[in-house]
């Protein structure tokens, strides 16, 4: 990924917050036909290093990669294009252009298969009491029959990546002048949205 250093996001609890708030990753591994791309949520142990996911049984991403080869996953944060009539200066010369805005935090690390009921297991009690946690009704594993759980954890693998470095990208407009910075960060509030307003605010914090 090609970095300027003013764009640079090395802080690890800045990563993992990311992480923790859009885990929905793209898994890209290389196997004999090239590579494969598939998209899961993942939880990230901030302890051990380790992100934790699981797959189908029958897609073959947990036993066809190349276990020689670090694995990558590309998590995403907010996105939002920046029209050149958000700039301040436009109004001075005119020497601007569009751009796009985006967060994004790249994972690398050797990727290894979980067979193991009691772990997946685990794993899928922890993903749901996360994702239900702000339900008012919230959905427990247990709540589903035994038997139906347990026919669909021989369905599933779980895959852990233990992740040797991480790199991220926070482009929010630290490249242009103060007053581009702060006409950008009113142009996304004016223009609303969820996605716009969390670009506007990670704006003001970049700056």
């Amino acid at each position: 990924m090609y970095l300027p250093r003013q764009f640079e996001e090395a802080r690890s609890e800045v990563l993992h917050a990311l992480i923790r708030d859009h885990p929905l990753g793209t898994l890209v591994t290389s196997t004999s036909s090239g590579l494969e791309a598939n998209h899961l949520p993942f939880e990230l142990d901030s302890a051990t290093g380790i992100l934790h996911a699981h797959v189908a049984r029958a897609n073959p991403v947990w036993h066809a990669h190349d276990a020689a080869l670090d694995a990558l996953v590309v998590f995403q944060g907010p996105a939002a294009y920046i029209s050149p009539s958000m700039y301040a200066t436009k109004q001075e010369h005119g020497k601007v252009v569009p751009t796009y805005n985006y967060i994004v935090v790249h994972v690398y690390g050797r990727l290894r298969a979980v067979d193991d009921p009691d772990r997946v297991r685990a794993l899928l009690e922890r993903l749901t009491d996360r994702f239900e946690a702000s339900r008012t009704m919230q959905w427990k594993l247990a709540d589903a029959p035994a038997d139906y759980i347990d026919k669909l954890l021989t369905q599933i693998v779980g895959i852990e990546l233990e992740v040797s470095r991480m790199v991220g990208k926070w482009k929010v407009s630290q490249n242009q002048p103060e007053a581009n910075r702060a006409s950008v960060e009113h142009g996304l509030r004016e223009t609303g949205g969820d996605v716009q307003v969390a670009m506007a605010d990670a704006v003001a914090r970049g700056r």
